[in-house]
């Protein structure tokens, strides 16, 4: 068990933690979240013991291991391979073994009947037990296992880390800590170089480990397949929610609206306060009074409102209207020295397709990408645009063209087209630049800042055919749904390169995935593409094969009616168990529609009242009514998409229910 007690860190004026306490046992799954600068990376660094604590604020048991793995990545010795970087893991088990050595060669000498024999059997026991349990002889698999599993070659395994991107080291970094199996494994963005056939493998990892893992993620699919508990850091203080991300956002929302509640009474008790102050302020009679009621005050425990994560709406400008057929490939090739990255490449795109491609590391999705916005050329076939398609780019280098000596504000303005100064800082507010934050010199920015600005700059004038490579790698889950919003309602074409799978989920239409070189697409959305999969991998393990893979045995026998009517209730139970959380959406976003629609029907009410104009409480009505209808279009966009997911899942297994029937 570890525990957490009274953590306090003040940086400046600020309270980074307040009076923090939280507990830790064996097998949490643990969620941790908040906005960007809310303390999530400190906090992981002081558990891990990076960061130092006053004594009795950390505490954990002498003898728990903690495994860390940070944003950035080390320096690997440049000579050594993968593979013998990779069971530098084990080192503290091959000093034991070295000890265990010792132990025999002195038993070997040592008097049966002396007390040092007696110790060293002792020691012996203790070392052999010890290596026992880190299962020795299996080293080699379980490196070899892990390394697969994330994505790694057999043909790696003898390279030299310095031959590896930074991507790959990230990995490697990450394989280490999971072969250690520390009683505690701190994660901090380890999506971020993961693509989507290593996520699974992940996901499946941790749900299966046996210790506690804290995580930080901005992947929510991530987060709800691996943690059973979510952390909340928002002003200092930490909030504990039992359950995964997606049912963390639900029981948030009831909290803030009985946090709001207080607040606005607390707010409402403090103004009738300083009315009756300043009315009888000047009279002598009243100053008993005056002074109580302000005594009260001081001594008010003020209601803080929690950080929010998104409160910002964005749509893109209409795009400008382009062919039918928006773009076609044929038999396009590509290679970097001898290295045969797409051999054979062909698809086609219409009008209004968004198109998410897929594929490991290194199956050329960057550089298709790049290919597609002029970067490269083709070493063979044919790339050619439709009638009046305008393409839109956004990659990681544009981050370092932008204009160093412009400020945040001065680099979207600088951008042709007709729009207000509040439009542009509406849209800089999207991507975290607040405030102060817009007169920034852009030669200040971190890497993932300038990432963010660039992004921002390709959105407020976009093209028809939107080109993006990575676009959420350095966006909180705030802005994740602010694009992921303005992506779904865009009425141009996309093309997206993302390992994001909540993201992808919520706007695509079609799935290109890059294997071996070609590419083949797919209908639907990019878990329905994962579901076929798993299916028909599934089906493979199941189907007895002969040498030449087909089925030899003996045809099964027709299934009996009790056996159909078994299966047909497992498949209802399956479909309720997938749907709920869906419906439960669908719900929360009907509830919340209900009352913003009838809140937005009273201020319209009370603004059509003349009087109203006169008054001070006109401007933040006025205010209240613009705000709301953001707010109602998120929510329908949110019920659209949780709707979406019920009616298909229902789709899916109505027809499974059919065939079974028709078996029958």
């Amino acid at each position: 068990m570890l525990n957490i007690n009274g953590l306090t860190i003040v940086h400046g004026k600020r309270d980074l933690f307040r009076n923090v306490s939280a507990q830790i046992t064996g097998q949490d799954k643990i969620g941790l979240v908040g906005v960007n600068g809310a303390g999530k990376s400190t906090l992981l660094k002081l558990i891990a013991g990076l960061i130092d604590s006053d004594p009795g604020v950390v505490v954990r048991s002498k003898y728990a291991t903690v495994g860390y793995l940070p944003q950035e990545i080390t320096d690997f010795p440049e000579h050594r391979t993968l593979y013998d970087e990779a069971v530098t893991a084990f080192e503290e088990v091959w000093r034991k073994k070295d000890e265990l050595d010792e132990v025999n060669q002195r038993l070997a000498t040592a008097q049966p009947d002396s007390p040092a024999f007696a110790e060293l059997l002792n020691e012996q026991g203790e070392l052999q037990q010890q290596l026992d349990q880190a299962d020795i002889f299996s080293i080699k698999a379980k490196t070899e296992k892990v390394l697969l599993g994330l994505g790694f070659k057999e043909a790696d395994l003898d390279r030299p880390c310095a031959s590896f991107s930074g991507g790959w080291l990230m990995r490697l970094m990450l394989a280490k800590l999971l072969l250690i199996r520390p009683a505690y494994l701190l994660l901090d963005e380890p999506t971020n170089h993961l693509d989507i056939e290593s996520l699974g493998w992940l996901e499946s990892f941790l749900r299966g480990y046996n210790g506690a893992v804290i995580l930080i993620s901005h992947d929510r699919a991530f987060l709800d397949a691996v943690t059973d508990t979510t952390w909340e850091l928002s002003l200092g203080r930490l909030t504990v929610y039992k359950g995964n991300y997606s049912r963390y956002l639900v029981d948030r929302e009831e909290r803030l609206k009985i946090q709001r509640a207080a607040y606005d009474n607390q707010q409402a008790q403090i103004q009738q306060t300083m009315r009756f102050v300043q009315r009888f302020r000047a009279k002598s009679t009243k100053a008993k009074q005056v002074q109580s009621r302000l005594k009260q005050l001081s001594k008010m425990d003020r209601i803080e409102l929690d950080e929010s994560e998104a409160t910002v709406a964005f749509t893109f400008p209409p795009a400008a209207p382009s062919g039918r057929d928006v773009l076609t490939i044929q038999h396009l090739a590509k290679n970097f020295a001898d290295k045969k990255v797409l051999v054979d490449v062909c698809f086609e795109l219409q009008r209004g397709d968004k198109l998410a491609v897929i594929g490991v590391n290194g199956a050329g999705k960057s550089t298709l990408v790049k290919l597609l916005a002029g970067l490269h050329r083709p070493d063979a076939g044919s790339i050619r645009f439709g009638h009046n398609v305008a393409i839109s780019y956004f990659g990681q280098h544009q981050a370092q063209e932008l204009p160093q000596d412009f400020t945040v504000l001065q680099t979207l303005s600088s951008v042709e087209g007709e729009r207000s100064i509040t439009q542009e800082r509406t849209l800089l507010a999207a991507f975290l630049f607040r405030d102060e934050d817009v007169d920034k010199k852009v030669r200040v920015l971190s890497g993932g800042e300038k990432s963010r600005l660039a992004l921002a700059r390709m959105m407020i004038t976009p093209g028809n055919l939107l080109v993006m490579d990575e676009p959420t790698n350095h966006l909180d889950m705030a802005s994740q749904e602010i694009l992921q919003y303005a992506l779904s309602q865009y009425d141009g074409t996309i093309i997206v390169v993302s390992h994001n799978r909540y993201f992808l989920n919520q706007f695509i239409n079609k799935v290109l995935v890059i294997r071996d070189g070609r590419a083949e697409i797919h209908h639907g959305n990019l878990q329905e593409y994962l579901t076929r999969q798993g299916a028909e991998a599934e089906h493979q393990e199941e189907a007895p094969a002969g040498s030449d893979g087909e089925n030899k045995g003996t045809p099964a026998a027709p299934a009996s009616k009790k056996d159909i009517r078994r299966q047909q209730a497992e498949l209802r139970q399956e479909r309720s168990a997938k749907i709920r959380r869906f419906r439960e959406a669908v719900e929360e976003a009907e509830h919340h529609l209900e009352k913003l629609e009838a809140r937005k029907k009273q201020l319209e009410t009370v603004l059509a009242d003349p009087e109203t104009y006169k008054s001070d409480q006109f401007a933040p009505l006025s205010q209240e009514y613009s705000e709301i209808g953001g707010r109602i279009d998120r929510w329908y966009y949110k019920w659209e998409q949780a709707q979406a997911e019920v009616d298909r899942i229902e789709a899916e297994y109505a027809g499974r229910l059919e065939t079974l029937e028709t078996t029958g």
